[in-house]
Formats: structure tokens, C-alpha cells, sequence
């Protein structure tokens, strides 16, 4: 049968065409931190192309309808040329063209947030499909045919453009398909960067990491502005055409472990089993045992892994929260008076991205205290009943002025993403490396897929609810996100109580020698 890097080595193929590059431009093997810097660099680009591609649809929406409120991020105030305001109703008018057939009828605005619904469904189910797959394939190749896959459908959605195509049922499946393929890129750079880092510093490195969310975002969000005077469909076709690249890129250089390119682990990469205390109390952090090679993990057997669950449904209401925030966080800025003053379409998108800077805070501050902690559920709890204070406030003052309102929104930015970047990342990885695994590292894209597939499903569900709750009352939509933030804390209750019961045993067994001493 062999070793398990043996067999690991074998299944990737052997030693990547870019690494053997590498190697002979170094003059010899790579060190171990260089294959981990490659890993970060190459998936963080990676992810950074998924969500470019899946912003462009909100930044075209305005074109494609020009009369439905523009709930995109918006950097380029030629999009909508005239805004007035009239008897408190705004009409917009474009230069770009009078919209396109069949978005800008009176049905266009439902029409646009059909595909929104059908894009985000799709992924949220097709994230289970793919964390199983994950596990079961070479995960370059996996992540490869997906950000092609992605590059592709991105691409026919802009084909629609230069041929004419005004069938609504034709963006329907494009979107479909794209939402498909866009679920293979989670499950698989999780699981590769999970491979790389040991946990005692997976937290932090992972909250920097998670930066390509936000930054993914607005670079898709630049490309797709920008290319609009060009064209609507070149700000499909280009982000498309990038992710392909990326996705070759991936293919020639991303090493998935470390035994598939022969690297040895250092030290601190590795942790042991703990032998003594139960299961339900030890801390997340140290349940990884070494790598073996063993049968990929069931879909019903990763549920059962403890903490996967809470964990999961966690997410379902963080990412409610936070996708609502990403749909209509610009719409509701552009609504709102602010000192006293309605802002333009243009200022509230910039403006709205300082809630993604404060996410990226938010991420980093998460992962640094858990992994100093060493307390994972304590402080993703933590972080979302925080959150609630943070959106009462930002609802209820928001208005006094634009500094105040941008402060505020950055907080909240950082309470609400905060524990959604952590739960998506190193939780994640943690629990694809579980103690009940028996070591066996073939869970990772699975149980990755269990729970951003759930919290994607919440991610369909808030902005969908937020649509019609918002016809009748803003304070209604607070509300509810507040409720959907306490929730999602108090899921986690058991697992903080397991975390905070370890620590008051851990303190008490550094205690004994010195009272026995004493003695």
C-alpha cells in the first residue's frame, strides 16, 4: 500500500510543473515556509477572483434596469448621471442606455433579485456536493475545473450582450451554473490552507487571510464599473477571463499538503492528542492528531463530528446578517437621511465599504484572540452578541452625521464579520482535523462545505426576507438581524460552556503543584 505521503505524493501527481520552476530557480528544494507562502498567496488570489466574479451582477444591475434602485457598491458616478430628488422620490436616468430586454420592464427590479435568490440557492446546495467531491479528488484539479467553470459562465452572462440575448430563462441557468461551479472554491482553499498550518496559529493567519472576501469585493466591483462605458457584458467577460488565469495559475503551482511536494512538516505544524479529560470538554484547538491516509469522511458522518452542527446553524444567522449588509447596506445608506441630507448613489456605495473594512478587522482581532484564548466558540459568541448593540446603535443614530454613520458602520462591520470570517476559516479547518477523525485529514473540504453551505442558505434567506420586510419598516429589518445575531450566540452556548469549564480545570491543575509545594 505504501506510506500515507507516499500515497498522497502519488495522488497529486508527483511534484508540480511550477514548484519543479521554482526549485530550479532556487537552486534546490523549497523551504517549508516558501511552499506556505505559495499557499496563502495562491489561494488567497484565488478566493479574491471568486468574489470578484459574483459582485459583478450587482454592479450591472443599474444598467440593466436603470429605474431599480441601485443596491450595488458604486465607485464611478457616471453610472447614474442625473439623480434629483422630488417630492422625497428619486428618478434616475442613464447615459449607459435605456436598460436591457427583459430587466428593464416593470417586473425588472423582481426579475434581477430572482437571479440573486437562484445564484445564492444553487451555491448553498452545491457547497455540500462539492465539500464531498473535495475530499475524494485532487484538490488542485477540483479547485482548477471549478475557477474555469466560474470563468466560463461568468463569461456567457456577458455574452448576452453581443448576442442579443433578451431571454430571461438564458441568465437564469448562467447564473445557476455559475453558483455551481462558484461552490467548489470554498471548501477547497480552506481545506489546502488547513493542510499547511497547525492550529496554534491557524486563527490569526486565517482572519489576515480571509481579507480576500472583502478585498474580492471591491476589485470586482472597480472591474465591472470600469468596464461598463465599454460595454455591460465586458464586466462580466473580464473578471471571467481573470478567474480562468488564476485557476491555471492554481493548477501549475498550488501544492495541496505538504507530502505531495515532499516538504516536511515543521514542529510547530504538528499536534498531538491529548490523552486524558472528555471529549465535550477539551478546547477546539487541540483536538488534531497526525495525518494519516484514510477513506474520505461521509457527508452524514461529518454532522456528527461535535461542534460541526452549532457551529453550522451558527453561520446560518451570522451570514444572514452579513449577506443582508452586502445586498442593501448601499440602498439603505442612499435612503436615509444623514444630517439631514439624502446621499448620492455613488457616495453611499463608497461609504458602504467601510463595513467590508471593518469585516477585515474583524476577521484578524477573531482569530488573533481565539488562538490566544485557545477558545474558538467563546469568542465567535462573543462577537455576534456584540453585534447587537453594534446595529441597535447604528440603526438609531446613523442619521446624526456622515462621520458618525461611517463609524458606526465600520463597527458593525467588524462584530458581524468578525465571527463569520473566524467560523468559515479556522473553526472549519479545526473540525475537519477533529480528535473523533482518528487522524484521518480527509474531512476537511467536507465538513468546510457542511458549514458555509448552511450559513450560504442563511445568506439567500436575509437578503430575500430584508426585500419585503424593508417595503414596510427599516427598524423591522434591524430587528430582525438583531434577533438572527443573538441567535447565532446562543448556538454556541454548549460549546462555550465546554471552552470556559477546560479553563476553569486548567486553572486549577496549575494551581496544585504550587498549594502541594506549600504543603
Amino acid at each position: 500500500m505504501g506510506s500515507a505521503p507516499e500515497v498522497l505524493a502519488r495522488r497529486s501527481g508527483g511534484k508540480l510543473i511550477g514548484a519543479r520552476v521554482l526549485q530550479y530557480l532556487n537552486g534546490g528544494p523549497l523551504s517549508f515556509q516558501t511552499y506556505q507562502a505559495i499557499v496563502l498567496i495562491v489561494t488567497f488570489l484565488a478566493y479574491t477572483s471568486y468574489h470578484a466574479t459574483r459582485k459583478t451582477t450587482s454592479i450591472v444591475k443599474s444598467v440593466l434596469d436603470p429605474q431599480s434602485p441601485d443596491i450595488g457598491l458604486t465607485f464611478f458616478r457616471f453610472r447614474p448621471t442625473n439623480v434629483s430628488e422630488s417630492n422625497g422620490l428619486r428618478s434616475v436616468s442613464s447615459k449607459l442606455g435605456a436598460g436591457w430586454a427583459p430587466f428593464n420592464g416593470s417586473d425588472g427590479t423582481s426579475l434581477l433579485g430572482q437571479l440573486d435568490v437562484a445564484f445564492l440557492a444553487v451555491y448553498a446546495f452545491g457547497m455540500y456536493f462539492s465539500g464531498h467531491l473535495g475530499d475524494r479528488c485532487n484538490l488542485r484539479i477540483f479547485l482548477t475545473v471549478g475557477m474555469v467553470g466560474t470563468g466560463l459562465f461568468t463569461s456567457l452572462f456577458g455574452v448576452g450582450y453581443w448576442g442579443n440575448i433578451h431571454n430571461f430563462y438564458y441568465f437564469l441557468v448562467v447564473q445557476m451554473l455559475a453558483g455551481l461551479f462558484q461552490s467548489t472554491g470554498w471548501p477547497s482553499v480552506v481545506a489546502v490552507v488547513g493542510n499547511w498550518f497547525g492550529k496554534s496559529k491557524r486563527g490569526l493567519i486565517m482572519g489576515i487571510w480571509n481579507a480576500h472576501t472583502s478585498i474580492g469585493n471591491i476589485v470586482g466591483s472597480l472591474i465591472a464599473s470600469a468596464m461598463l462605458t465599454y460595454g455591460w457584458g465586458w464586466s462580466f467577460v473580464l473578471p471571467g477571463l481573470i478567474i480562468a488565469f488564476i485557476g491555471l495559475v492554481v493548477f501549475l503551482i498550488l501544492p495541496v499538503t505538504p507530502e505531495s511536494v515532499g516538504a516536511d512538516r515543521e514542529e510547530d505544524e504538528i499536534s498531538y492528542p491529548i490523552k486524558s479529560g472528555e471529549e465535550a470538554a477539551e478546547p477546539l484547538l487541540r483536538q488534531e492528531t497526525p495525518i494519516e491516509e484514510k477513506e474520505a469522511v461521509g457527508f452524514l458522518e461529518a454532522w456528527k463530528i461535535p461542534g460541526v452542527a452549532p457551529f453550522a446553524l451558527c453561520l446560518f444567522f451570522a451570514k444572514l446578517v452579513a449577506y443582508t449588509f452586502l445586498y442593501w447596506l448601499p440602498f439603505y445608506v442612499s435612503h436615509t437621511a444623514i444630517d439631514g441630507k439624502y446621499l448620492s448613489s455613488g457616495t453611499s456605495g463608497t461609504l458602504s465599504t467601510l463595513f467590508d473594512v471593518g469585516g477585515v478587522l474583524g476577521g484578524i482581532l477573531a482569530g488573533h484572540i481565539s488562538d490566544r484564548l485557545e477558545a474558538r466558540a467563546i469568542t465567535a459568541a462573543s462577537f455576534m452578541y456584540c453585534a447587537i448593540p453594534a446595529l441597535f446603535f447604528y440603526r438609531s443614530y446613523g442619521h446624526v452625521s456622515l462621520i458618525v454613520n461611517g463609524a458606526l458602520m465600520f463597527v458593525t462591520g467588524m462584530f458581524v464579520n468578525g465571527p463569520y470570517a473566524l467560523i468559515t476559516t479556522a473553526v472549519s479547518a479545526d473540525l475537519g482535523t477533529h480528535k473523533s477523525l482518528k487522524g484521518n485529514s480527509r474531512a476537511l473540504a467536507t465538513v468546510t462545505a457542511i458549514i458555509d453551505g448552511t450559513g450560504s442558505i442563511g445568506a439567500a434567506v436575509g437578503p430575500l426576507l430584508t426585500g419585503y420586510i424593508s417595503a414596510k419598516s427599516w427598524s423591522a429589518v434591524f430587528t430582525m438581524l438583531m434577533i438572527a445575531a443573538l441567535v447565532a450566540g446562543l448556538l454556541l452556548t454548549r460549546l462555550v460552556v465546554a471552552e470556559v469549564t477546560t479553563k476553569i480545570e486548567e486553572s486549577r491543575s496549575n494551581r496544585t503543584p504550587e498549594s502541594s509545594l506549600d504543603v
